[in-house]
């Protein structure tokens, strides 16, 4: 089939054992022809042995002596200019019918460098020569109007067996592996094909395929013929001639005893080279000897070496076209991606834009620890061992196997739906993947012999046997998928960068995204902080003035706390919708409704509808709330009277507010100003630089207050007004005796606050600050009632409303949130108590609960 050879010096020493004479491979050539090696100086360092059968002189007589003693000078002279036309280390020139001495036969010679010697290959001219170039114009010429690959390869072994004459020309491709297929092929009639069987690897090993780079042209005239020695076999320094580049050379016993076994008399090769790989050969078979002329196996070299220009050309013509489809298909899959990042996650939609270049039975997408798959795919566990296996062998690569279970043996007991891959990676770090997959493809390959025997050990020792059966040989693939092509890897690789550019853009996007949020993450902190302390400072101050006021203990806690709740309502209302400005009539609706309770109805309200900035709205809160009070304690509404409180807004953008009681007791001027007289008087002006005035008349307070138009935001049509605030019942002084309470809080403070809430109303109070705590209270001890925080920290109390909701345990949740706070469907009935709450209000939200559970 092909040469089992390499250079000389490489195997002299590991074939010197044979049972075959060392020379035939330390330096030997065919009897066709006789060779010379001279030296720098021109005299002669070795012939072949048969040198007195084209000469008459023999090996003796030559050694040692000057060129000119042996040649005619105008051969020399000849040789000379040829010489000079070597270029690079394996080129080699030809003369054809050159009378080497003066009235002898004419010879057609070949020279090349080996090493520091000059080798003449000489042969007897044939007579009647063609010419070589017009030859192969005219064979190129046809071969050119090939339509299509296949035709092509078949045309072209057509041309080489017309030139050649031999009985059989295949067309012989290497696979990846080494291994080989026969995919084209010209015979002479009743000659059996051997067209689409394989070979293995071993029939030519790498380093027969490494010569056959070197030297594109080998010719073994007769099988049988007995190699004719070099002499002498070695040089001073004990070097053999390496004889890589010699046409005349013969070939090693190995390969003449593979070719005995198929039969044949003759071969020829010719190496095909495409893009400076080995693409395969024109393989020649002859059953008899056989040695075309020099002038045609010169020509078919050249033809040879032309057609695999062409093949090139044509290979690369049709990736062109093919990788300009597969552009504009991922051209779209990019511009779909950058406008929609999510889109690489859905596998299905990956799979039907990519399939239109790169074939495949199914695709998974691997991206932060998340699956998605499409068409034939492994399981989640099997792709996670896929991605880990592709992670150590090629994470930033275009991956790319035929037959997964060699490389990954669990891969096995899922062949039939994946059993090829081609891994496009997403990332620069072992993490993301586009992955193809490729079904297994049961297919039957004829191979010539046994594969599994390609290799014995001879009888005389390690040396490589030819197999001796190349009748047809069928085995069934299993396992292996068809291999993505080296077009469809270009264009994975191509995909790759550009998917890498899209998401490298989206990162910095991202990260762009993500600075504007910690920026804006930071201002917000900065600001609830300064809000924080703002509150903290206000309270401090509440604390302060409420005691130097307050005539008892129980007056100052209800003074305090009635304050510090009127701050609460007000906080609700301008951050129900995201620190937004809120409206006056909200504000003294509110106030009046949960201070007043059944009472507010004698508070009338008059003006439009004025929505004011939330500072404003804070501090206007607590005026309102000390009016509020003092009207209820001392003035209209400590009675049967009522306040009207009236406003408008002037020419200037000014919010002006009239209050007015009437039908209360005589109002008496206070001796003693306290903390509430004080905010009512100085908070508007010293906070929101407006003005406020205070009369005490007989008949009834009358206060004017005027509110910057800097503090007004706008005045909207009018509104009907708002839901007044649930009156405060009457709670019933023993509630919840008797009963077990579950308080679930996570801060020490408030938790002891709803303690003491709980037990004034009679309850037997179990707190806790967990999920897990509550869960063992609950196990320990029964719960009649319980009130749960909803935000405890890291976690949040709906799997303890679970629990209790099972056990038909009455709860309500208390929240920070207000109103914002969203709850799952299935509690949407359950009470909110809003923070911070007091006992009123704590009772107030528990006595429906207690009502319904009986």
């Amino acid at each position: 089939m092909a040469d089992r050879e390499a250079t000389n010096a490489t195997f002299a020493v590991d074939l010197t054992n044979c049972d075959r004479e060392p020379i035939h491979v330390l330096g030997a050539v065919q009897p066709f022809g006789f060779l010379i090696a001279l030296t720098a100086d021109w005299l002669v360092s070795r012939v072949s042995a048969n040198s007195a059968e084209f000469i008459g002189l023999s090996p003796d007589d030559m050694l040692g002596k000057p060129i000119h003693a042996l040649l005619d000078g105008e051969a020399i002279h000849a040789l000379r200019n040829r010489i000079t036309l070597l270029r690079g280390p394996d080129s080699v020139e030809r003369l054809f019918s050159i009378p080497l001495m003066a009235g002898g036969p004419a010879f057609d010679v070949a020279v090349h460098f080996s090493g520091p010697l000059v080798v003449v290959e000489a042969e007897p001219a044939a007579h009647g020569e063609m010419e070589a170039s017009s030859t192969v114009r005219s064979m190129v010429a046809r071969l050119a109007q090939a339509d299509g690959m296949a035709a092509f390869l078949r045309d072209g072994a057509r041309q080489v067996r017309a030139l050649t004459g031999f009985d059989r020309v295949m067309v012989y491709r290497f696979a990846d592996a080494g291994d080989g297929e026969v995919v084209a092929e010209a015979l002479k009639p009743g000659i059996d094909s051997f067209f689409g069987l394989h070979y293995p690897a071993s029939d030519i090993p790498a380093q027969a395929r490494a010569l056959y780079m070197r030297n594109i042209f080998r010719v073994i005239a007769d099988v049988k013929a007995p190699p004719v020695p070099i002499v002498p076999q070695l040089d001073p320094n004990g070097a053999a001639l390496d004889m890589s580049l010699c046409l005349t050379r013969a070939v090693s016993p190995i390969h003449i005893e593979y070719l005995r076994n198929m039969g044949v008399g003759a071969s020829l090769s010719i190496s095909i080279i495409v893009e400076g790989k080995l693409w395969g050969l024109f393989a020649c078979h002859h059953y008899a000897p056989r040695l075309p002329t020099f002038a045609q196996r010169s020509a078919a070299e050249l033809f040879g070496q032309i057609f695999s220009m062409m093949l090139e050309s044509r290979e690369r013509g049709e990736t062109a076209a093919y990788e300009g489809k597969a552009r504009q298909v991922a051209d779209r899959l990019l511009s779909a991606v950058a406008q929609d990042h999510d889109l690489l996650s859905n596998a299905r939609w990956l799979g039907d834009i990519i399939f239109d270049t790169i074939p495949a039975d199914g695709v998974g997408v691997y991206i932060d620890g998340q699956m998605t798959f499409s068409g034939l795919a492994p399981d989640e566990p099997a792709f996670a061992a896929i991605v880990s296996m592709m992670n150590r062998v090629a994470a930033s690569q275009v991956y790319t196997t035929a037959n997964l279970s060699a490389v990954l043996p669990d891969a096995a007991a899922y062949a039939d739906r994946v059993s090829g891959l081609l891994a496009i990676p997403l990332s620069r770090r072992p993490r993301d993947y586009v992955v193809l997959f490729r079904a297994e493809q049961l297919r039957s390959v004829r191979w010539a012999g046994n594969p599994e025997k390609a290799i014995e050990y001879g009888p005389n020792g390690p040396r490589l046997t030819p197999r001796k059966s190349f009748e047809q040989w069928s085995q069934l693939v299993k396992g292996t998928a068809l291999a993505f092509t080296p077009a469809e890897l270009r264009v994975a690789e191509a995909l790759r960068t550009a998917l890498l550019e899209v998401i490298l853009r989206l990162s910095d996007s991202a990260d762009a995204e993500r600075r504007r949020a910690h920026e804006k993450q930071e201002l917000l902190i900065a600001e609830l902080n300064h809000r924080v302390r703002n509150i903290l400072s206000l309270i401090r101050g509440l604390l302060s003035q409420t005691r130097d006021s307050a005539q008892s203990v129980d007056e100052f806690i209800g003074t305090l706390e009635s304050r510090v709740h009127a701050l609460a309502r007000a906080h609700d209302q301008i951050t129900a919708d995201r620190w937004s400005p809120a409206r006056l009539y909200d504000l003294i609706e509110v106030e009046s409704g949960a201070y007043l309770g059944e009472r507010s109805d004698r508070v009338k309200l008059s003006g439009p509808n004025v929505l004011l900035t939330p500072g404003c709205f804070t501090v206007l809160a607590l005026v309102i709330h000390e009016m509020l009070t003092n009207a209820a304690k001392y003035g209209a509404l400590s009675d049967n009277g009522s306040v009207k409180i009236a406003w408008r807004v002037d020419g200037d953008g000014s919010l002006l507010i009239d209050w007015t009681e009437s039908g209360g007791p005589a109002v008496v001027a206070p001796t003693r100003r306290g903390f509430g007289s004080t905010v009512i008087e100085r908070s508007i002006p010293y906070d929101l630089g407006g003005h406020a005035e205070i009369n005490y008349r007989l008949a009834g307070i009358e206060a004017h207050f005027c509110i910057p138009s800097t503090h007004v935001v706008s005045v909207l049509p009018d509104v009907v007004g708002s839901d007044r605030a649930k009156p405060v019942a009457a709670v019933e002084p023993g509630l919840l005796k008797g009963r077990n309470v579950l308080l679930v809080e996570d801060n020490m403070i408030i938790a002891m606050d709803g303690e003491d809430a709980l037990r004034d109303l009679g309850a037997e109070v179990m707190t806790v600050a967990s999920v897990g705590r509550a869960r063992e209270a609950i196990a320990i001890q029964p719960v009649d009632l319980a009130v749960l925080d909803f935000n405890l920290g890291h976690e949040n109390s709906l799997p303890i409303a679970e629990l209790l909701a099972e056990r038909g345990v009455p709860f309500i949740f208390a929240t920070g949130y207000g109103d914002g706070l969203e709850l799952p469907a299935r509690f949407e009935g359950v009470t909110l108590l809003k923070k911070p709450y007091s006992g009123a209000t704590l009772a107030q939200a528990l006595t429906p609960v207690v009502g319904a559970a009986g």
